[in-house]
C-alpha cells in the first residue's frame, strides 16, 4: 500500500480507493455506511481508513446542491434506468438533479451550456455526446463532468463510465455457437457509434475463435430501434441461406427481429434463435422471453454519479475511465438450430 505524504498528497477518498485497490464509489459506500460492499472489501477499505487516519470532512456549504443529467434523447426504458441510478446517488448525497433533453436535432444544446454555466452545478453526468468545445467550456468554468457510455473516442483525460461491449458481443455469439448454430447473422448498430463497433468486433472475435470467418452478407447495419431491427431482419431472413440465429445490437432491434420472424412464418426459437443486448425490463416480458446481454445501466449510472460528485468535491481520482462488466442472461429465445 502506498504511504501517504501529508505535504505532497492529502488523504482523500481517491487516495483510499487507490490504496485499497477499489473504486471511489466503493469507498464512498463504506464511509457513508451504505450497503452493497462485500465483507472482505469493506474490511480492507476500513483498514486503510484506520491506517491513514482519514476523517470524513464535516458538512459545510457547497457551491451548489444541484447536479445535472443530460440526454440527447430520453429513450424508453434505457434512459429510465439511467435516471434511476443517478437519482439513487443524488438522494443519498442530498443533491437535486436537473434533467435536460436536447431533442432529436440538438438545437437546445447551445442554450443549455449558457444555462448550466449560470446555474453552476456541482457536476454533470452527460449521456449526450458533448463536443470538444462544449467540454472545454465546462472545464474552463470549473464544472466537472463524466461521460456516460461514450459513443466516440474521447481524450485520455475525459472521465467516463461505460460497459464491456466487446465482451458482450463475443459472449452473445459464443452462446449461439455453443448451441450449434453456424449461420449466425448480426444486426449491427450505426457504424459511427463506438459501442456498436465494439459489439460487432466481439461478434467477429467469437466467430474467429471458433474457426469461422465473418460473412459480410450476414451483417446488416441498422438504427437501434424496433423498426431498424425489423427491416434488417427482413433482409437477413429473405436470403436463401438465411441465418438460424440473429444477434441484435440492442433489445429494441431484437423486438423487430421477432416481428420479422413472425411475418416470415418462423417461430422463435424453434426456427430462429434471437439474442439482444441491454436486458431492458421488457426483455423478460416478450413472447418468448428474450435471451440478452445484461448491460448494468443502473449500476453504470450510480458509478458515473459517484465519480462526478467526487470530482465536484475536488478530489483526485485514481482512474478517469471505468467499464462495468456485461453478462449473458439466458431465457427462452435461443435453442439449438433446427435439424
Amino acid at each position: 500500500m502506498p504511504e501517504a505524504d501529508d505535504d505532497a498528497r492529502p488523504v482523500t477518498i481517491s487516495y483510499i480507493a487507490e490504496s485499497a485497490g477499489v473504486s471511489i464509489p466503493t469507498v464512498s459506500k463504506v464511509i457513508n455506511g451504505r450497503r452493497g460492499v462485500a465483507a472482505d472489501t469493506r474490511a480492507r477499505v476500513e483498514a486503510v481508513i484506520s491506517e491513514t487516519g482519514y476523517r470524513k470532512p464535516s458538512t459545510g456549504p457547497t457551491p451548489s446542491k444541484l447536479m445535472e443529467l443530460v440526454f440527447d434523447e430520453l429513450e424508453h426504458q434505457w434512459g429510465l434506468q439511467i435516471i434511476h441510478g443517478v437519482q439513487r446517488v443524488a438522494r443519498e448525497h442530498r443533491m437535486g438533479v436537473v434533467l435536460t433533453e436536447f431533442g432529436p436535432h440538438r438545437g437546445a444544446i447551445r442554450y443549455w451550456i449558457d444555462d448550466a454555466l449560470a446555474r453552476r452545478p456541482s457536476c454533470v453526468v452527460t449521456v449526450a455526446q458533448l463536443s470538444g468545445e462544449q467540454r472545454s467550456q465546462l472545464k474552463a468554468q470549473g464544472i466537472p463532468f463524466v461521460v456516460f457510455d461514450p459513443s466516440g473516442e474521447l481524450p485520455e483525460d475525459v472521465p467516463f463510465v461505460g460497459a464491456t461491449n466487446w465482451n458482450g458481443g463475443r459472449t452473445a455469439t459464443r452462446h449461439l455457437l455453443e448451441l450449434g448454430h453456424r449461420q449466425i447473422g448480426m444486426i449491427a448498430g450505426p457504424g459511427d457509434q463506438l459501442y456498436c463497433r465494439a459489439r460487432l468486433d466481439g461478434y467477429r472475435a467469437a466467430l474467429e475463435t471458433a474457426g469461422r470467418l465473418l460473412v459480410p452478407h450476414l451483417v446488416v447495419h441498422a438504427e437501434l430501434t424496433r423498426e431498424g431491427g425489423y427491416a434488417a431482419a427482413q433482409t437477413l431472413l429473405s436470403r436463401p441461406d438465411r441465418p438460424t440465429a440473429i444477434f441484435a445490437s440492442n433489445d429494441l432491434q431484437a423486438l423487430g427481429v421477432y416481428q420479422a420472424a413472425r411475418a416470415a412464418g418462423l417461430r422463435v426459437p424453434a426456427d430462429l434463435s434471437v439474442v439482444g443486448f441491454d436486458d431492458l425490463p421488457i426483455a423478460a416480458l416478450t413472447d418468448p422471453p428474450l435471451t440478452t446481454i445484461h448491460q448494468p445501466l443502473t449500476e453504470m449510472a450510480v458509478a458515473a454519479t459517484e465519480l462526478a460528485l467526487a470530482l465536484g468535491r475536488g478530489e483526485r481520482t485514481p482512474q478517469v475511465g471505468l467499464e462495468l462488466g456485461t453478462t449473458l442472461t439466458v431465457r427462452e429465445s435461443t435453442a439449438p438450430p433446427p435439424l
